[in-house]
């Protein structure tokens, strides 16, 4: 499944790595592929809304699914 999440708070190739790294850390995560330009992240595998909302707070930034 694939899903793509709004992120704010992003604003380089930096800040895109640390929301990749902290998604693909999740149980089910296969791929994340953030960019900064749209402030989204493209999700790929099986993980909750909830659980890549909190990876991705953790790490810094706001989500929205």
């Amino acid at each position: 499944m694939i899903k793509r999440i709004t992120v704010e708070g992003m604003s380089c190739g930096g800040c895109e790595e640390n929301v990749e790294n902290a998604l693909c850390d999740l149980p089910g995560v296969e791929d994340a592929e953030a960019d900064n330009e749209t402030d989204s992240v493209t999700v790929e595998g099986e993980t909750s809304d909830e659980d890549i909302v909190t990876a991705v707070e953790d790490a810094g930034y706001t989500a929205k699914v």
